[in-house]
């Protein structure tokens, strides 16, 4: 694949908690060069990247990141400001604590909710694989499936593991088939960007790829 076919893929990534305005600009500004699917930011930035850079960027930003224990309420009204603010996709983290305490009817609940207020914006659900078991990944493959979001993620970024193939295999054995596949976390081969797209992701998360691709 070529490289910039690659780009097409890629949720072009800051968010760690210490980035300033001038690294979200340049993100900006190599996204709209290479042309990439969204960049991926911290709220905090939605509305200037917005203000500044109009409708030349898709916009995501995370909502109970990178924890997602916050309660559904304040999920919403993330959502709500986000939106607002110009944001076209979100991507979400799952209550692992209700994952855990084997209550998933709760955790589809709540992505069907946050999925009703986006509406026609793209919603990415994060269910962090590193701390499921394959069960409860499967699990999470039908919760997300019967709340009608777009996307299950596998990663934050922030937690103990990534993206890992066997991860993405199962997705796609147990997701319905109107939701899509973001790969995310420990990203960082251009070999690894090809292999994800060529399982089936449709998005790639990473703050690498520009980077890769000017180096090769």
């Amino acid at each position: 694949m070529e490289y910039l076919e690659l780009m097409k893929y890629v949720d072009h990534t800051l968010l760690k908690p210490y980035a300033t305005w001038e690294e979200i600009r340049v993100l900006c500004d190599e996204a709209i060069n290479y042309q990439t699917a969204s960049v991926c930011i911290p709220p905090t930035y939605v509305k200037r990247v917005h203000d500044t850079y109009q409708h030349k960027l898709n916009i995501c930003t995370v909502v109970g990141f990178p924890l997602g224990y916050s309660t559904t309420e304040a999920k919403v009204a993330e959502c709500v400001q986000a939106l607002n603010d110009g944001a076209d996709e979100i991507d979400m983290v799952i209550n692992i604590s209700d994952v855990k305490n084997k209550d998933y009817k709760k955790v589809e609940d709540e992505i069907r909710t946050i999925k009703e207020t986006v509406g026609e914006h793209i919603l990415k659900v994060i269910v962090e694989t590193c701390y499921l078991t394959n069960d409860e990944k499967i699990e999470m493959c039908h919760a997300v499936t019967k709340a009608s979001a777009d996307y299950i993620k596998t990663s934050t970024g922030f937690g103990t593991g990534g993206a890992t193939m066997e991860d993405v295999q199962l997705f796609k054995k147990y997701i319905g088939q109107n939701v899509r596949i973001k790969a995310s976390g420990g990203i960082r081969t251009l070999n690894d960007m090809e292999a994800f797209i060529n399982a089936g992701c449709s998005r790639i998360g990473t703050s690498s790829a520009i980077k890769l691709i000017n180096n090769a």
